[in-house]
């Protein structure tokens, strides 16, 4: 005798979060009938892919947010106390974390002062420049209907975590000073 709920030979069965998404868009009727997989990239409830509105919904979103953040600091100036919290690490420590600095270099590059962005902090002003670069390969490839993927081996994430260690050491010791905010 069949059970309802048995997927047997029907289907094959999954272990972990995407079984458990298999079964959940499985109606239950042990016939597999009506199964699919949420699958990002793939095809919307009537078969058709995404349309360009959709799949660009993702990165605008989120250059809307990082605007905004921007906007944010380019108005309210850090260099003012009391506009924001400071560094707990600093604060406890007296150690300049890998941050410190940040939200000047942000002020500074939104009023196109890109030598004093650097000033405050290197790091941070790179970063924006990497973002900038991976945003826009983000947004090409959306408009494709390619997905962004970026696939870093571990080594380059311990090289990132490298520099980032070696600049705060050395922007701590005297002879980095330069690299202090």
């Amino acid at each position: 005798m069949h059970e309802p709920h048995s997927h047997g030979s029907v289907l094959k069965r999954r272990t972990g979060w995407l079984g458990a998404l298999e079964r959940r868009k499985d109606r239950g009727d042990g016939t597999g009938q009506g199964h699919q997989v949420d699958r990002p990239g793939r095809k919307d409830q009537v078969g058709r892919p995404p349309g360009r509105v959709h799949r660009l919904a993702t990165p605008i979103g989120i250059l809307a947010a990082v605007a905004g953040a921007f906007a944010y600091v380019g108005s309210v100036d850090p260099n003012e106390s009391g506009h924001y919290p400071v560094c707990p690490l600093l604060k406890l420590t007296g150690v300049l974390c890998p941050g410190c600095g940040g939200l000047r270099s942000a002020h500074a590059f939104i009023h196109g002062d890109l030598g004093a962005a650097l000033e405050a902090n290197a790091i941070a002003t790179v970063g924006y420049f990497l973002f900038a670069a991976v945003w826009g390969l983000w947004l090409v490839r959306a408009w494709r209907g390619q997905p962004l993927r970026i696939g870093l081996a571990p080594v380059w994430w311990w090289g990132v975590g490298a520099v980032l260690l070696i600049f705060t050491v050395v922007r701590n010791l005297p002879f980095g000073s330069a690299l202090a905010p």
